[in-house]
């Protein structure tokens, strides 16, 4: 249904912007939200959480004027309501509705857009490397990023098309200038910004084995090899070649004190290695992935902490707030990280989630072959990352 076919709200609703929900829900009081989009798209993605009674009413049952009273059954009416949507139309008509039949309700401004919007930059305080570390945290999708910052000096790792400025305004908010953004492979579930910070007078660094895969803007950024390094301040960023999840995947060792592992390993689980090579090419990424963890990270000393590039709804934070944690301590809790070759595979090729969505789109826009504007971009990494494998058959009791 097109946003002008929606009928006026019965009564004008208060908005509540996104980062204002997010505060509550990470608060200590419970949040109801009513999403009232269509069941197909609240099941692929929607807000979650302990704190969160989440309601899926579709819309167009609101729509006939005279609504039905189960569905009105299924609405909480002794507390406050977040009535959300795609972009913020259906919510304001539903919540309109709800309103002029006495429920106490609010919407949330712009929708699942607005939610997508939001990126927090939360300090890594068990970084010891020079400088300080922080991670970005993305909840409308779980996506993760890294800014180091040391003297005047800064660099991020993974960073995402639609926060372009922003990485230049926190550089510069610490009195640093951005002289790297460095991706870790080529993305499946969201456009890189590596290309438009280029494009601001940033130096940008892609794998060089992620480049063999047609990479049409290599002369435009430094591709970087197994073991070159990178200096930030006093800071030294080496990298670290894991394939598994990519033949490009690569690692990013900040300062001998935190592994940034892209998708190769999450505090909660392993990276699926299905999204290049396809079903068929997964068996056999699978066994590189697992060198890669057995030869090139878990060798690494067990203080080294680690952080991805995705989070999902089964990670816990640390105290911090990030989702980072200590290797030995993912070496005690994820079985994956203990098993013989073969038992790997057979773990990681089981049960694995749906793809992300557009994700054959998104990697040729990363790899330089489709080109999209901003708002089609950020289109088109709306919902779940799913870059990890099946959390459930991974990580132990």
């Amino acid at each position: 249904m097109n946003p002008e076919d929606f009928p006026e709200p019965a009564v004008e609703v208060e908005a509540v912007a996104p980062d204002a929900l997010k505060e509550r829900i990470d608060g200590d009081g419970a949040v109801t939200i009513l999403d009232v989009r269509r069941p197909s798209d609240y099941d692929e993605w929607h807000i979650g959480g302990e704190a969160v009674d989440a309601i899926n009413v579709p819309f167009f049952e609101f729509l006939e004027g005279d609504v039905d009273g189960e569905v009105l059954d299924a609405i909480p009416a002794d507390r406050e309501v977040v009535v959300l949507c795609a972009q913020g139309i259906a919510s304001a008509f539903v919540a309109g509705e709800l309103a002029e039949r006495g429920y106490e309700v609010t919407q949330l401004e712009d929708g699942m857009n607005g939610w997508a919007r939001i990126y927090e930059a939360v300090d890594v305080t068990r970084y010891e490397g020079a400088g300080t570390l922080y991670q970005y945290q993305r909840p409308s999708s779980g996506c993760l990023g890294y800014l180091l910052v040391d003297g005047d000096e800064a660099a991020v790792i993974d960073p995402l098309r639609a926060f372009t400025d922003r990485y230049l305004d926190d550089a510069a908010a610490r009195g640093a200038d951005l002289q790297y953004a460095l991706d870790t492979h080529i993305h499946a579930d969201h456009v890189s910004g590596v290309r438009s910070l280029v494009g601001a007078g940033v130096e940008g660094v892609v794998p060089a084995a992620a480049a063999d895969r047609g990479v049409t803007y290599a002369d435009a950024v430094t591709l970087a090899a197994d073991g070159d390094e990178f200096r930030v301040g006093e800071a030294v960023i080496e990298a670290v070649y894991t394939p598994g999840h990519t033949s490009g995947m690569t690692s990013y060792l900040v300062d001998e004190s935190f592994l940034a592992t892209g998708d190769g390993l999450f505090v909660e689980s392993v990276a699926r290695p299905d999204l290049e090579g396809g079903d068929e090419g997964a068996p056999d990424a699978a066994r590189t992935l697992y060198e890669s963890l057995q030869e090139r990270i878990l060798p690494l000393p067990g203080e080294t902490l680690v952080g991805g590039a995705h989070v999902s709804d089964a990670a816990e934070p640390a105290t911090d707030g990030t989702y980072t944690a200590p290797l030995a301590a993912l070496t005690e809790r994820m079985d994956a990280l203990g098993v013989d070759e073969d038992a790997f595979v057979d773990l990681v090729l089981a049960d694995m989630p749906p793809r992300p969505a557009n994700y054959e789109d998104i990697i040729a826009t990363n790899l330089g072959r489709h080109s999209v504007d901003d708002d089609e971009a950020f289109g088109l990494e709306l919902g779940p990352n799913n870059c990890a494998a099946s959390q459930g058959s991974l990580a132990g009791d």
